[in-house]
């Protein structure tokens, strides 16, 4: 037999060569490619995560979690999929299953999301050992991180948000300005005012007099009838700017890590707030709305525009500290419908415009002609939560409901009130004037959002996971109150 040729016998192994080659192209590029250190993608799994990946960002969580929930079962140990996973549940307030995706993972994403697990269940000592060690990275810059471990570690023996006295407590709210939503409470015996500030995660306490250390306060609501809340964790900050607002001495921000604890209810209209030392049965006449809470304090909703049955839908932070009813960006006023160009200037306030829209859905109630605006600064609160808002609800609209916050803050319960009005029937209030209405982030006082910014070193400093505030409008009437039954009702740069 000839022996091959030395030509003929080179090009076998390159002919083989060149065929695998060929081969392994095929399936990276069937699976998605391979980034550095990262095994290639199943196909479906990487479909699902795509799917969840972007339902997370549109704040649909519930598509995100069906969607990760598929890539988990066909890819488990993949890491990406893991933390997206973990974001999900927090959102969703499930602490145990954030921490149990998160097993074995140490990055700065990892510890950043379950340091905000463990303290959002009161696991305080692990909290602090957590987020101490996200904060032993020279790159992570984290104002919330650095408070929140102080407090978790001089929390050690305390259970937080530990209740006692009676079964129902109901305390007369002031109607101080516009629709603030201003509770009567005592803070550490002493008597003050609380604003309902679903904007904030955390509760503040007034700073102004010179302290500004974070602390473990116990609180007490309601007079006849009274509910003690003991070990409540609270962050410094100065409120005299809102109490010059509102033309009332404000002593804290009541925040939603706090708010959702008090299985409360708060009627505008009726000048109540009720808590209580038990879950409520649902009224009679109301409507279930779902929240989420974007990096554990974010609470958002999905609301619809528009008529159909098939009404755009969109996600909006809630944030009673804004006292119109709705602000929306551009995507946002496109969905319901209006055009931008038919949207009228405010009165003194050149960055902003109004306009009405004509429909909003907001679980099954059907709200016409709600006044909004354009102009208010959506992009910022979503470059610091990393996810995409279509606006914002203020407490001008939440104040024509009866409103019952249960399931630990993951259920809100609207009761149509007929005593209520909404922003004075379809106008648009007047901003105060003497601060120019102006929508505006109020940068916290070493505070930053509930949740870190999007991963990347030198990227700017989040704001504050505070929607913007508003002037309330000048002193008018205000709606008659009714005496209804108050029973069931990280920044990394």
């Amino acid at each position: 037999m000839q022996p091959l040729s030395k030509p003929l016998a080179g090009r076998a192994p390159r002919a083989l060569l060149l065929a695998v080659l060929g081969a392994l192209l095929l399936s990276v590029t069937a699976c998605g490619g391979v980034g550095p250190g990262e095994a290639s993608w199943p196909p479906m799994a990487k479909k699902w995560f795509d799917r969840a990946d972007a339902s997370y960002h549109r704040v649909d969580i519930a598509d995100a979690q069906q969607a990760i929930d598929n890539a988990l079962r066909i890819d488990p140990h993949r890491t990406k999929i893991r933390l997206l996973a973990a974001r999900v549940a927090l959102a969703r307030l499930q602490y145990d299953r954030a921490i149990q995706l998160l097993q074995g993972m140490n990055s700065d994403e990892a510890r950043s999301i379950r340091g905000r697990a463990l303290w959002y269940s009161g696991k305080l000592d692990a909290a602090a050992d957590e987020l101490e060690a996200l904060l032993s990275d020279p790159d992570v810059r984290d104002p919330w991180a650095q408070q929140v471990a102080k407090l978790a570690r001089l929390g050690t023996g305390r259970k937080p948000f530990s209740m006692s006295g009676g079964l129902v407590a109901v305390t007369e709210m002031p109607q101080v300005a516009s629709t603030s939503l201003v509770v009567p409470l005592e803070v550490n015996g002493e008597p003050g005012l609380g604003l309902i500030a679903t904007g904030t995660a955390e509760a503040f306490l007034d700073s102004s007099g010179g302290n500004g250390e974070s602390s473990w306060v116990s609180l007490r609501f309601g007079s006849k009838s009274s509910i003690d809340v003991k070990d409540v964790p609270a962050l410094p900050k100065d409120l005299s700017g809102i109490s010059r607002q509102l033309n009332a001495p404000i002593k804290m921000l009541i925040g939603v890590n706090l708010l959702r604890h008090l299985h409360c209810t708060f009627d505008f209209a009726g000048s109540q707030f009720v808590v209580r030392n038990f879950e409520p049965p649902p009224p009679p006449h109301a409507t279930t709305v779902k929240l989420v809470y974007v990096r554990g304090g974010g609470m958002v909703m999905r609301g619809g525009f528009g008529q159909g049955e098939s009404p755009a839908l969109g996600s909006l932070l809630i944030d009673t500290s804004m006292t119109f009813p709705v602000a929306l960006d551009k995507a946002g006023w496109k969905k319901a419908g209006v055009a931008l160009s038919t949207l009228q200037p405010m009165p003194d306030v050149s960055s902003l415009r109004h306009g009405v829209l004509p429909l909003l859905r907001v679980g099954a109630f059907q709200v016409p002609s709600v006044p909004a605006v354009y102009g208010a600064p959506v992009k910022d609160l979503e470059d610091g939560l990393g996810v995409h808002l279509d606006g914002l609800v203020g407490s001008g609209l939440l104040a024509a409901f009866r409103v019952t916050l249960v399931d630990g803050g993951r259920t809100m319960w609207l009761e149509d009130n007929p005593n209520a009005s909404l922003g004075a029937r379809g106008r648009m209030p007047a901003p105060a004037p003497a601060t120019g209405g102006q929508l505006q982030l109020t940068p916290p006082s070493g505070a930053p959002p509930p949740g870190e910014a999007l991963p990347g070193k030198e990227k700017p400093a989040a704001p504050e996971l505070q929607a913007p505030s508003v002037s309330p409008p000048p002193a008018g009437k205000a709606p008659q109150p009714h005496h209804g039954n108050p029973g069931p009702s990280s920044s990394r740069r």
